[in-house]
């Protein structure tokens, strides 16, 4: 028997209850939408996945600091979510000591800077969308050092290396993701 997940509407309203920033609301999309695709990819729990990605960052408007993701973990739990979403949202942030083992684990670890940093290379293209940005152009920007220069690069590369794939084609699979939700994040669609 399956376990019981909490409604992504009950994880939709935890995060905006906690999240008044448009633009944080906008990545916990983008991160969601992706962690669903990468399960579809997997032949995972796409729930799940889901729920992973919209709530990793629920509580870091509250504690942008090394309380993040901490302190959220404990409303989760007191909520009902399942260990495994808790532990994964605890392993995107190394300082807490979490390793990250699953394939759950690194997915996050590996969507969650990479959909910030390419959201800032749609922002500043001619046509602001991800139609056609490559993948080349991502590279260059990450070499690009006063460019979304709070992105650490090595996160970057390391989730891609966690997930076992190149980075090239990682990319590319989040910008195509990424692509489907791009006017509903705040991009246009050319």
């Amino acid at each position: 028997m399956s376990e019981m997940l909490p409604a992504r509407a009950q994880a939709w309203e935890l995060l905006c209850e906690w999240t008044q920033s448009e633009s944080l609301r906008k990545h916990a999309r983008a991160v969601e939408h992706v962690m669903q695709n990468y399960a579809r990819k997997y032949g995972e729990d796409e729930t799940k996945w889901r729920l992973v990605g919209l709530l990793h960052d629920f509580d870091y408007e509250r504690y942008p600091d090394q309380r993040h993701p901490q302190l959220g973990s404990e409303v989760l739990r007191e909520k009902g979510y399942p260990e495994d979403i808790i532990r994964a949202i605890l392993s995107h942030a190394d300082y807490t000591g979490v390793k990250r083992e699953s394939l759950l684990e690194h997915a996050l670890f590996a969507t969650d800077e990479l959909c910030g940093f390419l959201t800032a290379c749609a922002l500043v293209r001619p046509d602001k969308s991800f139609d056609n940005l490559e993948v080349s152009s991502v590279k260059k920007k990450i070499k690009d050092k006063a460019f979304a220069r709070t992105v650490n690069r090595n996160d970057l590369w390391q989730g891609a290396e966690e997930l076992g794939i190149s980075f090239n084609e990682h990319c590319a699979f989040v910008i195509a993701a990424l692509c489907e939700i791009q006017e509903e994040i705040g991009l246009n669609k050319t």
